[in-house]
C-alpha cells in the first residue's frame, strides 16, 4: 500500500496513512492488518505486525493507523516515508458489532494504544445517531493524542497516571458516575478486567491486544480461553476470532 501520511502524534506514537483497494474491504471498525517490515541490513523481523485500523475513508481509498515505537519491527515501520510502500495483509479479523439502530448512549473505554480502534468505532456510532461519552487513559500528557478528534464526537474524558494531562487516575475511576446503555473497550488486559468488573448488566465489548503470528488463525498463536467450559473447542483465536469480543466470551487472565 501506499505511504500517504506519517507523522509522529506523540512520544513514540505515530500516525500512518496507506493508501489502497485494501480500504473498500473495511466492513467493521476494530479489525486490523498485518504488516511486513523490511530493512537494509541483514537483519528483517520474520513475523509480521498487527496494527489496528484506526479509521477508514473510503473515498479516497485510505486507511489510517497509529502504532507505538516499541522494537525492531515498529522502529523500521517509524522510518518509513511518505510516498513509498508497505507490504500489507488485511483487514483482518472480526471488529466492533455497530447496531443498525439507535441504541441511545454508547460508552467508549481506551487506553494507551488501545485507543486508536475506538475512534472509527465513535465515528460510526456516531454516524448511526448515538450519544457516546469517550473515557481515555494514558501514563502522562506526553503519551496523549487525538484528544480533539474523539471531542468532536462526543463527551470526552482524559485520564493520566501522573495528572499531567486531564484528571489523574485510571479511567475505571470515573465510570460510575456515567450513564450508557452498551459499552466498548480496547486497552491493556488490566484495564480491560477492571472495565469488566465495573461494567455490569449491560453489553461490553473488548477488544484484545495479543502476540499474533500468521495472522489468519492457523498458527495458533494467539489463543485464548473461553469461559463457556462446555464450548467444545476451549479456546478462540484473537486473529481470526475476534480481536473484538463479548466480554463474557473470554477469559481475561
Amino acid at each position: 500500500m501506499l505511504i500517504t501520511g506519517h507523522r509522529e502524534i506523540a512520544d513514540n506514537i505515530f500516525e500512518l496513512k496507506l493508501q489502497g483497494d485494501m480500504a473498500a474491504e473495511v466492513s467493521q471498525p476494530g479489525q486490523f492488518v498485518h504488516i511486513r517490515v523490511s530493512g537494509s541490513d541483514s537483519i528483517t523481523p520474520l513475523l509480521r505486525r498487527p496494527i489496528s485500523i484506526c479509521s477508514v475513508d473510503k473515498k479516497e481509498k485510505e486507511l489510517t493507523l497509529i502504532y507505538r515505537r516499541s522494537g525492531l519491527g515498529t522502529e523500521r515501520m517509524a522510518r518509513a516515508e511518505k510516498g513509498s510502500r508497505l507490504d500489507a495483509l488485511g483487514p483482518l479479523g472480526h471488529g466492533f458489532p455497530v447496531p443498525q439502530e439507535d441504541a441511545g448512549s454508547a460508552l467508549i473505554v481506551g487506553g494507551g494504544v488501545g485507543v486508536p480502534p475506538l475512534y472509527g468505532l465513535s465515528r460510526e456510532l456516531v454516524k448511526k445517531g448515538f450519544r457516546v461519552t469517550h473515557v481515555l487513559g494514558f501514563r502522562s500528557a506526553k503519551d496523549v493524542f487525538y484528544e480533539q478528534e474523539f471531542a468532536t464526537l462526543g463527551q470526552t474524558i482524559i485520564l493520566t497516571e501522573d495528572g499531567t494531562s486531564g484528571q489523574k487516575g485510571l479511567v475505571t475511576d470515573v465510570l460510575d458516575g456515567l450513564n450508557y446503555e452498551a459499552a466498548f473497550a480496547c486497552g491493556p488486559l488490566p484495564m480491560l478486567k477492571a472495565v469488566k468488573n465495573k461494567v455490569t448488566g449491560r453489553p461490553l465489548y473488548i477488544s484484545l491486544e495479543q502476540r499474533m503470528g500468521c495472522g489468519i488463525g492457523a498458527c495458533l498463536a494467539c489463543v485464548v480461553r473461553a469461559s463457556d467450559t462446555n464450548d467444545g473447542k476451549g479456546y478462540r483465536r484473537v486473529c481470526c476470532d475476534g480481536p473484538v469480543f463479548k466480554a463474557e466470551e473470554v477469559e481475561l487472565c
